[in-house]
């Protein structure tokens, strides 16, 4: 999808860049582009079962060395 903008009479170029990037910004170009670059793929399931035992383990050590006085 390209956007075009062409140069009027008499028009300068901040004004140019101006309503190039407001025509960016309504064709939702900007939007679709930022959804792309910050896409995080989901975690299978495996690894989230890993994640949460490791957690849960952590939990347990900090609460027996609490426990102990150690903390």
């Amino acid at each position: 999808m390209s956007i075009e903008v062409r140069k009027k009479q008499g028009e300068s170029a901040s004004a140019l860049m101006f309503n190039f990037s407001k025509r960016i910004k309504r064709s939702g170009v900007l939007k679709e582009a930022r959804k792309r670059i910050f896409y995080a793929r989901k975690v299978n399931r495996i690894k989230r079962k890993l994640s949460a035992i490791h957690r849960s383990s952590k939990k347990k050590e900090i609460d027996r060395a609490r426990r102990l006085g150690i903390i």
